[in-house]
């Protein structure tokens, strides 16, 4: 089973050298810090950031460079700092190549929620609409039940909706998954995890064909 941390480590294989890429809030800020050295990516924050780098040390940080999350980042060298209606203006213009956010709940056609739980105090929206209405790459990081150890891959999600069929794979501390027009279709199994494992923790429909490799983390 991976912990956060591995969940990003997988999501950054998925990076590819030259891409443009967004992350969300959460265990998505994670994944700059795991990126391959020998490729050339550029992170992009919805609060007017492009180049952010890995998470800087303990007493290394700079108060006024912060994500969208407000955590402090560090910025590659030629990083640049703009207003959000810029920023905005890349993510509606399809100018981002890769997407990745926390999510509540995805169902099995890709519909995400990840911003709103019924009775409890939120911040905001935020850019998820704007991103998940305008990216045509989005990879979710999420864990695969809740705290109470229901499944959060559901046939249909039950909290207010983000985005509708926009989903195109997912990575949770169990397995990896893709969205597919018959449900989610197992690609890779967590360390340690067995493939029964994961479809007791699965509420949507799982596809399983033939042998499910272990993941490389």
């Amino acid at each position: 089973m991976l912990n956060k941390e591995g969940i990003a480590k997988r999501i950054a294989k998925e990076v590819q050298d030259g891409y443009y890429v967004n992350l969300g809030i959460g265990i998505p800020t994670l994944v700059a810090n795991f990126v391959r050295e020998d490729i050339s990516v550029e992170f992009q924050s919805e609060n007017g950031v492009l180049g952010m780098g890995p998470f800087p040390f303990e007493g290394e940080e700079d108060a006024d460079v912060i994500n969208a999350g407000k955590q402090t980042i560090t910025t590659m060298p030629g990083a640049s700092f703009f207003d959000s209606a810029t920023s905005f203006g890349m993510i509606r213009g399809k100018h981002v190549d890769l997407t990745i956010l926390g999510a509540m709940e995805v169902a099995e056609n890709g519909d995400i929620a990840n911003w709103k739980i019924p009775g409890k105090m939120v911040k905001g929206m935020g850019g998820a609409m704007d991103l998940v209405a305008s990216a045509e790459n989005i990879i979710v990081a999420m864990m695969h039940t809740n705290r109470a150890g229901a499944s959060k891959l559901l046939k249909k999600c039950r909290l207010p909706l983000t985005g509708v069929g926009c989903v195109k794979k997912i990575v949770t501390n169990l397995a990896v998954l893709e969205v597919t027009n018959e449900g989610f279709l197992l690609l890779e199994r967590a360390p340690g995890i067995t493939v029964a494992e994961i479809e007791k923790a699965t509420e949507g429909t799982l596809i399983i064909n033939g042998e499910i490799p272990e993941m490389i983390i």
